[in-house]
């Protein structure tokens, strides 16, 4: 893996998240963040010191802390808030930063629903691969954009299309890509006055057929109106639970798996964790909604993995594990999940999932707990189980 950045006179090194896993083909940064700081570089560099330090520079979906990292080391004077749904993300800047000995006291985060600052000097915006999302951050954006040089969007090639130019348009201004440069791609966006506010779709609010149940997500959650497939067929195989038991929905996104169990047993302890700060509130506000009555048994968390979680002190652990990080298909978070599930399983709790047929968790669950059993199988899914031996 290389770790080595360098851009103009900068040089950093700078690892993906969580830190100890072997990303063999895979580094902290892309073309993508190359672009966008070579623009901002450019940018920055017609302005002085003091005029350079007056507005803060807005960074949102900065995946590992390329961005900001480069920001930082090149101009010490810079004020930079640092938007993200991801709390991998966060932790991941701030060990880039912290490797690379950089200064952070004019650095703020913040999660993806904190309101934006009312002005910034320069926005750069890697455009994220939910469009549902981008549309929720480009309505932010909008009272902030007032110039073509403020903000400053880059994508790769091959996802930039129609669909995502009337995005743009539609919330800042009309909009064009400039030529491939390295398979990317900028957005060149004209502010102009819109003539009405689009209406904010989210969060989105829809009924759990046949339970009574209410579901929200908001706009960064998996899942947006309906179930997925193997989120149903897990329902239909979730565990029985004895009262005062502790159950973790590890990657809750909206809730639903906690949510449901919690409705079975009202006498559950259920923790909901995702690292997306959109799925913490989304679940938090289904139970609210939902089960209003049982928030006391609950507890939301923003986490990587289960690392909040005390070892030893959970019943059972409900997953529907992702097989992706950002843009890149991988399954290490599933396994990291496995293993967080494994430290935090008393022995004798449980650990149930849904996957896709052809991954292979079951030889990794093996591996990890000493046996699975697979309790139900579909054509495209099977539930899994394995038990922390006592």
């Amino acid at each position: 893996m290389n770790t080595h950045f360098t851009l103009a006179e900068i040089h950093l090194q700078l690892k993906r998240w969580p830190a100890e896993t072997n990303f063999i083909n895979l580094q902290a940064w892309d073309a993508v963040d190359e672009l966008l700081l070579t623009e901002a570089f450019r940018q920055l560099e017609m302005l002085s010191v003091s005029e350079r330090s007056a507005l803060p520079v807005l960074l949102l979906n900065d995946q590992f802390g390329a961005l900001t990292c480069a920001l930082i080391a090149r101009y010490p004077e810079l004020t930079l808030v640092h938007s993200s749904d991801s709390y991998i993300s966060q932790q991941a800047c701030l060990a880039n930063l912290q490797l690379n000995q950089l200064a952070t006291k004019q650095l703020t985060f913040i999660d993806s629903l904190a309101p934006l600052p009312d002005s910034a000097a320069l926005t750069l915006l890697r455009v994220p691969r939910d469009h549902g999302f981008l549309g929720f951050q480009l309505q932010q954006l909008a009272p902030l954009i007032t110039n073509s040089q403020q903000l400053i969007v880059a994508a790769r090639a091959r996802d930039i299309h129609k669909n995502l130019l009337q995005l743009f348009s539609q919330h800042i201004g009309p909009s064009k890509a400039s030529l491939a440069i390295r398979k990317c791609r900028y957005l060149h966006c004209q502010p102009a006055a819109v003539q009405q506010k689009p209406q904010s779709l989210w969060p989105k609010i829809w009924p759990l057929t046949g339970t009574g149940l209410q579901l929200v997500n908001h706009a960064n959650v998996f899942s947006g109106e309906k179930l997925d497939v193997g989120a149903r067929f897990f329902l239909q195989h979730l565990p029985e639970t004895q009262a005062g038991e502790q159950l973790v929905d590890l990657g809750c996104g909206n809730g639903v798996l906690g949510l449901s169990a919690l409705a079975a047993n009202t006498e559950l302890v259920v923790t909901f964790c995702d690292e997306s700060a959109m799925a913490v509130a989304s679940a938090q506000q289904s139970v609210q909604l939902s089960l209003p009555k049982l928030l006391p048994n609950c507890t939301f968390l923003q986490d990587d993995g289960l690392s909040k979680l005390a070892d030893q002190s959970m019943n059972w652990v409900l997953c529907n594990p992702p097989f992706h990080q950002q843009d890149t298909v991988t399954t290490h978070l599933a396994r990291q999940m496995f293993t967080d599930a494994f430290r935090a399983l008393k022995p004798g709790g449980k650990l149930r999932i849904v996957a896709n047929r052809h991954l292979p968790y079951a030889q990794e669950l093996t591996q990890l707990f000493g046996g699975v059993r697979c309790l139900a199988s579909h054509p495209k899914f099977v539930i899994l189980e394995s038990e922390r031996r006592r």
